[in-house]
C-alpha cells in the first residue's frame, strides 16, 4: 500500500497550488463580496469567468475524470483516485476553486455517472457540454415529506407509458439549481413498488425546462444560500420525457447511486481535509499575532494543545481517505465499503471541530464574513447530512464488521 501521487499527479497538483495561490487566492473575497453585493447575486461574476477561461487555457479541467474505459476514451485519460485526492484537498482550500477548474459537486457526480452508465446519444447531449462547462447539473434525489437517509423511501414516481416516462414529485436540496446555466436534473423515482427494495426506481435525465418542472424555492442551508448555484426545491408535476432518457434501464437507480457516491464521498472529504488546513493556518496566525492578558493567544486557555490536536486529527483524516481512494482504485467499491462510510463519518466531523477552535481563536470577528471560517463550519456541518446522514454510514461500518463474526460464531443482524 502507497499514497505517493503519480508523476502526472505530481505535476498537475504543484500547478493547482501555484494557479490557486496567483490567481484565485488575489480575487476571491472580491468575487465573494461582488456576488453578495450584485442585484442579481445568481449571475456568475465575470471574474470568476475569466479564472475558469484561465485555467482551462491552462489545462487545469475537469481533473476530477476518472482514467478512460472502454468506449470513453474520447473524453481523455484521468486520474485515479487516489490522484485525484491531493488536488481535491487544494481545492478545498477555496470555496471558488472547485467551480474553477470544473470540479464541483454535483456537477462532478452527475458526469461520472452519464459517463460510465449512459447511452452515446445522452453522452453527446449532456456530458459533454457538462465537460465543457457550457451547462450545469442538479441531482434531485432527497425528499421533503419522507426520511430520505432511507433512500428506499422516496415516493417521487417515475412512470412508464409507452415510449415516455411520467415525474411526479417533489424534491429538495437539490445543489446547483440556483445556477443560471442549470439545464439538467438527474431525477430518481419510484417506478415498480412491488420490486424488490432495490429494484423499485429509476433514474431519468430530465431538462431542466421541460414543462410541469418548477423551482419551488430556493433554500438556505443556515442562512447561506450558496448563490450563484444555491439549494432548491423542485416540484415535478406530469412531466413527460422520452423513455430513452432513462438511466441503464428501469428499476437501476440503486445501482447507479452506489456507482456515484464512492469516488464523489472521497472527491467531499478530501475537499474538507483542504478546508481544515486552511482553518488551522489561519488559528495559527491569529494566535501568534494577537495577544491578550500580556501573551500570545496561542499561550492561553490550552490553546497549544488545541492546535495539537488539530494537526493530529486532520493527518489521521487524511490517511484514512487515502486509504480509501486507493481501495477504490485497486478493490472497487465492494472493497472499500465500510472505509467509504468511514470516511463520511471522520471527515466532516474534524473540520467541524478544527473550524470551531479557529473560530473561536478568532473571537467575533470569526462569526462573521471577514473570514472564511463561519461559511467553511456550515459546510463541514451540512456534509454531516449530505449523501446520508452519519448515523446511517455508523450502521454500513457496524454490518460490516458483524458481518466478520456472524459465519462463525452468531451475531445480531
Amino acid at each position: 500500500m502507497g499514497f505517493e501521487p503519480s508523476a502526472r499527479a505530481q505535476e498537475l497538483i504543484g500547478r493547482v497550488e501555484q494557479f490557486l495561490r496567483t490567481e484565485i487566492e488575489p480575487v476571491e473575497a472580491e468575487v465573494h463580496a461582488a456576488t453578495k453585493a450584485a442585484a442579481d447575486p445568481w449571475q456568475p461574476q465575470p471574474a470568476f469567468r475569466e479564472l475558469q477561461r484561465k485555467a482551462r487555457a491552462q489545462g487545469l479541467w475537469n481533473l476530477f475524470l476518472p482514467p478512460a474505459e472502454p468506449g470513453n476514451e474520447q473524453y481523455g485519460e484521468g486520474l485515479s483516485n487516489l490522484d485525484y485526492a491531493p488536488i481535491a484537498e487544494l481545492t478545498g482550500r477555496s470555496f471558488l476553486a472547485p467551480y474553477v477548474f470544473n470540479c464541483n459537486a454535483p456537477d462532478t457526480g452527475n458526469m461520472e455517472v452519464l459517463l460510465r452508465y449512459g447511452t452515446p446519444e445522452q453522452k453527446k447531449q449532456w456530458l459533454e457540454p457538462l465537460l465543457d462547462g457550457a451547462i450545469r447539473s442538479a441531482f434531485c434525489m432527497t425528499e421533503p415529506d419522507v426520511a430520505s437517509s432511507d433512500a428506499t423511501n422516496m415516493a417521487a414516481t417515475a412512470v412508464l407509458d409507452g415510449d415516455e416516462v411520467v415525474v411526479n414529485g417533489r424534491k429538495w436540496w437539490s445543489t446547483g439549481v440556483g445556477h443560471p446555466d442549470c439545464e439538467l436534473l438527474i431525477f430518481m423515482g419510484l417506478t415498480d413498488p412491488e420490486a424488490h427494495r432495490y429494484a423499485r426506481h429509476t433514474m431519468v435525465l430530465v431538462p431542466r425546462d421541460t414543462p410541469g418542472v418548477k423551482v419551488e424555492r430556493l433554500l438556505p442551508a443556515m442562512s447561506r444560500y450558496d448563490e450563484p448555484h444555491g439549494h432548491g426545491e423542485i416540484s415535478f408535476t406530469d412531466v413527460r420525457v422520452p423513455a430513452a432518457n432513462i438511466l441503464v434501464g428501469p428499476g437501476r437507480a440503486f445501482e447507479i447511486a452506489q456507482g456515484r457516491l464512492g469516488p464523489g464521498r472521497v472527491h467531499h472529504c478530501m475537499r474538507l481535509i483542504g478546508l481544515a488546513e486552511h482553518a488551522l493556518e489561519l488559528a495559527l496566525l491569529r494566535g501568534t499575532s494577537r495577544t491578550a492578558f500580556g501573551k500570545p493567544l496561542v499561550n492561553l486557555g490550552g490553546n497549544r494543545e488545541r492546535i495539537a490536536d488539530a494537526r493530529i486529527a486532520i493527518n489521521q483524516a487524511r490517511l484514512l481517505v487515502l486509504q480509501t481512494a486507493w481501495l477504490l482504485d485497486t478493490q472497487g467499491l465492494a472493497g472499500a465499503l465500510s472505509e467509504v462510510s468511514q470516511i463520511k463519518v471522520a471527515v466532516p466531523r474534524m473540520a467541524q471541530e478544527v473550524i470551531d477552535m479557529a473560530i473561536q481563536l478568532h473571537g467575533g470577528g470569526g462569526l462573521s464574513d471577514d473570514y472564511p471560517l463561519a461559511a467553511a463550519w456550515t459546510s463541514a456541518r451540512a456534509l454531516r447530512l449530505a449523501d446520508g446522514p452519519d448515523e446511517v454510514h455508523r450502521g454500513v461500518v457496524a454490518k460490516v464488521e458483524l458481518a466478520k463474526y456472524q459465519s462463525t460464531k452468531g451475531g445480531a443482524e
